[in-house]
């Protein structure tokens, strides 16, 4: 496992240093506990991106960290400027703990979503997004959950 988190770092961190669009916020979000991840966006040229998202939820007295990476296409609605709308794929890992036992998860999430720049509006450089992200864990054991409903907001540069 520590083989696997280390390649899935060193890839991130390449992909990050190639020069495009980079965003950087939180993504807010309900469904399964309130929780809230720091999030960041680097686009891969054309219409992909690479979001990697950091986050803390509570769930029924459990407490769970996460991190999650996912690969996305991203698509302009031509009927409204500046909205688009996303889905992607990517690896989750989480550790959760409960009643004071800690324990790692490993998961595979989608995301679909819409996201709009408000840049060429207010003339600040901000993307506000909303997003599902269903996901299923396959260790320590099966389970599938339709994921959390969530806004996002951050700073592109």
């Amino acid at each position: 496992m520590k083989k696997l988190l280390l390649v899935l770092v060193a890839v991130m961190g390449l992909t990050f240093a190639a020069n495009a669009q980079k965003a950087i916020g939180v993504r807010l979000g309900g469904g399964q506990g309130f929780g809230t991840e720091l999030s960041y966006q680097q686009a891969l040229g054309g219409m992909n991106r690479l979001e990697a998202d950091l986050g803390w939820r509570n769930y029924y007295g459990a407490s769970y960290f996460t991190l999650t990476a996912l690969y996305q296409a991203h698509f302009d609605i031509a009927a409204v400027p500046n909205l688009g709308w996303y889905a992607g794929v990517g690896p989750r890992l989480e550790l959760y703990t409960y009643s004071g036992n800690a324990s790692v998860g490993i998961g595979v999430c989608g995301q679909a979503g819409l996201d709009y720049n408000l840049q060429p509006v207010i003339n600040l450089p901000l993307q506000v997004s909303l997003d599902i992200r269903p996901c299923f864990d396959f260790y320590p054991t099966s389970y599938f959950y339709w994921g959390d409903i969530a806004l996002g907001i951050r700073w592109m540069f």
